[in-house]
């Protein structure tokens, strides 16, 4: 009898010790993140293939006050998107938050070139979140420029983060963006 006692306490153990190790590795298992601001659609396209590519999760960054064709005209001196840009500090309010940040290790923050630089709204975005740790690898569109100096107002909003060269995923298809990574 005390036998088969130590056999069943014995089996216990190691069933328990086998279920912790599995949760241990589930909890370990990391994601990626896509998260995206797009004013007209073309950074959503870009983000879309990006995730597909990844395997990641899309989220897309969606301002309070939707941007309209005015708010994006870049000639007007007075349009929202001009004003903006203007001020370094300015921080568009963000509607949307990602669940559970956590669980994400790498985190993809996509992005069109404005003025030279990432939409303040990025900024919020990044700000609102512990990026410590987390690789953050930053992708943009852009009608012709390049990155410009998006890192120079990038990093300060996550000092702690993994930051890697900014992607241009200008017009990729899936496959070269698959080839980039």
């Amino acid at each position: 009898m005390r036998r088969i006692t130590l056999v069943i306490a014995l089996v216990a153990v190691v069933m328990l010790t086998a279920c912790a190790q599995n949760k241990k590795g589930k909890d370990m298992e990391k994601k990626t993140l896509v998260a995206y601001f797009s004013a007209t659609g073309t950074t959503a396209e870009a983000a879309k293939k990006l995730a597909a590519v990844t395997g990641g999760v899309l989220f897309e960054i969606q301002p309070v006050q939707p941007y309209t064709d005015a708010d994006l005209n870049w000639r007007d001196k007075e349009s929202r998107s001009s004003v903006e840009m203007k001020d370094k500090s300015s921080r568009p309010a963000i509607k949307n938050k990602v669940e559970n940040m956590d669980q994400y290790d790498t985190v993809y923050v996509g992005y069109p070139i404005w003025w030279y630089i990432a939409p303040t709204i990025i900024n919020t975005f990044l700000e609102q979140y512990n990026l410590e740790e987390k690789t953050v690898i930053p992708f943009f569109t852009s009608g012709g420029s390049g990155k410009g100096e998006t890192m120079k107002y990038l990093t300060p909003s996550a000092p702690k983060a993994n930051w890697k060269e900014p992607l241009n995923l200008n017009r990729k298809s899936e496959s070269e963006i698959k080839e980039m990574l």
